[in-house]
């Protein structure tokens, strides 16, 4: 099979596809022509593909197709095609924070007290009577409190960033924001009072850039001297454990720290925030180069035919621990 049919003979091609961003995009197809190493960077030009189209891209990084199901549907067959996606459109589907949660309990890792709440409204033709009688009503408000505590934090789970997520500090404000989720599936979690905040930006399941991040701002530090050498080492370690389980190879994960240990509150970001202005200048460019380095190599690499198995969708078997 030919690696690509685009650029110049026997040249590799990554793909982009991409949203509302106009500074990493641009910048990126830039830093790939320069370093020449016969791999090109585009983005992704799509009409109404059909089974029979050749395979025009040898990797192709998503960063919207969460916002947009026909980009999901492409993405898949491209990877039964031999493409290498960044990020693994079967997993991604497949994700969501309470599974997460779960994840980095089993994995050893601290993670928030999490309870997954039953929908508050559905589709037309579910009712509660027929179509639910697998779940149990009314729903004790007062026990899903006295496990994760007060404050608490209600949000989507199959949400990223922070949309829809709610800071809840009494029943009666849990119980509105909840009654105002209509068809979204939202969790509940333990609200941890951190000492400081870690997002660190995850590229190719090893490049970890762990950075002071202020939540109630929305700001990004440069400062690289906010942690322990003890404490950062663990998180970088603890993320890298993360995003290899998950197989992603472009993430954020989250770590509110108390009483000096780390907690996992958010893994779930497979289109992490790229844009120069969000980032700053220094991480911006880290994780362009990182992005760069990582998907050249992939482009270069054989292609390998994945078998189109189930069993393929989690990977390797995840064993369990007990907390560091």
């Amino acid at each position: 099979m030919k690696a690509s049919t685009a650029g110049r003979p026997g040249q590799r091609t990554i793909g982009l596809i991409v949203g509302r961003e106009w500074s990493w995009p641009p910048a990126f197809i830039e830093e790939v022509q320069r370093r020449d190493a016969g791999v090109r960077a585009e983005f992704v030009t799509l009409a109404t593909p059909s089974l029979a189209d050749p395979r025009r891209y040898d990797v192709v990084i998503d960063r919207i197709s969460h916002e947009v199901p026909f980009y999901r549907s492409w993405l898949k067959h491209a990877q039964l095609q031999g493409v290498r996606v960044i990020n693994n459109p079967l997993m991604w589907t497949a994700d969501d924070k309470f599974f997460e949660a779960t994840l980095a309990e089993r994995m050893g890792i601290r993670s928030p007290k999490t309870i997954l709440l039953p929908n508050k409204d559905y589709v037309p033709g579910i009712n509660h009577d027929e179509s639910l009688r697998n779940l149990a009503y009314p729903l004790d408000w007062q026990a899903v409190v006295d496990h994760v505590g007060l404050p608490c934090v209600l949000k989507d789970a199959h949400g990223g960033g922070w949309r829809d997520v709610y800071v809840c500090r009494s029943l009666e404000e849990l119980i509105h924001h909840y009654d105002h989720s209509g068809q979204l599936t939202m969790i509940v979690q333990e609200f941890i009072e951190w000492e400081e905040f870690v997002r660190c930006i995850c590229i190719g399941r090893k490049h970890v850039a762990p950075i002071k991040y202020d939540p109630r701002e929305r700001r990004y530090h440069d400062t690289e001297e906010f942690l322990s050498p003890d404490l950062r080492r663990q998180i970088i370690r603890q993320s890298r454990k993360l995003v290899r389980a998950l197989g992603y190879d472009m993430n954020s994960v989250e770590w509110a720290i108390r009483d000096g240990i780390p907690y996992a509150i958010d893994f779930m970001n497979p289109a992490p925030d790229f844009d120069i202005n969000s980032l700053g200048p220094k991480w911006f460019e880290w994780a362009l180069q990182r992005m760069a380095d990582v998907t050249i190599a992939m482009a270069l690499e054989e292609p390998e035919l994945p078998k189109p198995r189930a069993g393929a969708l989690f990977g390797n078997r995840i064993r369990g621990r007990r907390h560091p």
